[in-house]
């Protein structure tokens, strides 16, 4: 199934239905308001709602064309937003960036931190630019929604936690995020919310494109038309979304609706190019001796975007204009 959340004037908005090409959808908050009441209930109504979904495709459903600036965010809020790094050539790029050392045992275990999970922004609203030198820079990662998953989950508790797949840009101003770490701070003020890509995506939807552990996709990101990075999100991974689980379960549980992320996608072969400025200008420093990107300006324009195997996207266009704001 894919699923959506329409901007019904609530918080949460209304649940909605979409067809696997992405241009009609069906109402269906008769059977769950919306996707965080699907989500609380998901074994129960989930079989109800695929239902739906099949007779949507088949053209039996009442169905309408999708309008994409009525949609928000498809999960608006959630009850925790984790993010981890699983793409080692990024974590080491990133660090090598802000001049520090890569911490001891990142290659066995992963790393995480909680972000802002009380909103994420949709696809198609402004990306805020705060007054200053923030160094905006975009991140473009897949992650995974879940159920409620108890502390030291197994393996097979973790695989079946897995109810979504999601598409975020997880927002970074890069220069307050190395002055606070600098001074031995937290991210806090560097990650401001994330957005969220149109589409939530249920596993079996995906096919082949996923094993169970890993998304296999085409992921695109553009700054102004300019394709910065065409990467494989299968590629490169030191852990796969089962460990990401276990690990983030490992001393608490975690609540049902809690999106986790793997982290910026990263590819060591050198015609991936990257899914974040940052990576780009740490390229451009090692190939001609200084950053030639700047971060994102006001107006600019960036879109990401993940594609299947065969070449249809998956969770649709996650597209942003900077804007300059004075609050945000």
């Amino acid at each position: 199934m894919k699923l959506a959340t329409m901007n019904d004037g609530t918080r949460d908005g209304r649940l909605l239905l979409v067809d696997p090409i992405l241009s009609r959808a069906t109402d269906a908050s008769d059977i769950a308001r919306c996707m965080q009441a699907a989500i609380d209930d998901w074994h129960a109504l989930s079989p109800r709602l695929a239902r739906r979904h099949d007779a949507l495709i088949a053209g039996r459903a009442k169905s309408f064309e999708l309008d994409y600036a009525r949609l928000m965010a498809p999960l608006p809020r959630a009850y925790g937003w984790m993010d981890s790094s699983v793409y080692l050539h990024h974590m080491e790029l990133a660090r090598r960036l802000r001049g520090v050392e890569m911490p001891v045992g990142y290659e066995s275990e992963p790393r995480f931190y909680d972000g802002v999970s009380h909103t994420f922004r949709a696809s198609g609203s402004p990306l805020p630019l705060p007054v200053g030198d923030v160094g905006l820079d975009f991140e473009a990662e897949i992650a995974v929604v879940l159920d409620d998953v108890p502390m030291q989950a197994s393996a097979e508790q973790a695989a079946d936690a897995i109810l979504l797949l999601a598409l975020i840009n997880d927002t970074t101003l890069r220069t307050v995020f190395a002055e606070q770490m600098g001074r031995g701070y937290t991210n806090f003020h560097g990650k401001p919310p994330c957005s969220m890509a149109p589409f939530l995506v249920t596993p079996d939807e995906l096919g082949d494109d996923w094993d169970g552990k890993k998304l296999k996709a085409e992921l695109r990101c553009r700054v102004n038309g300019k394709l910065i990075g065409q990467l494989n999100s299968s590629d490169d991974m030191q852990f796969d979304f089962h460990e990401l689980v276990m690990q983030a379960a490992r001393y608490r549980p975690l609540g049902a609706g809690t999106v986790l992320g793997a982290g910026t996608v990263s590819n060591r072969r050198e015609d991936a190019g990257a899914a974040c400025l940052a990576e780009v200008r740490m390229l451009e420093q090692l190939r001609h001796g200084e950053a030639r990107t700047a971060y994102l300006r006001n107006n600019d324009e960036l879109l990401l975007e993940a594609f299947n195997s065969h070449r249809q996207s998956i969770f649709g266009p996650l597209h942003h204009r900077v804007q300059f704001v004075q609050n945000c």
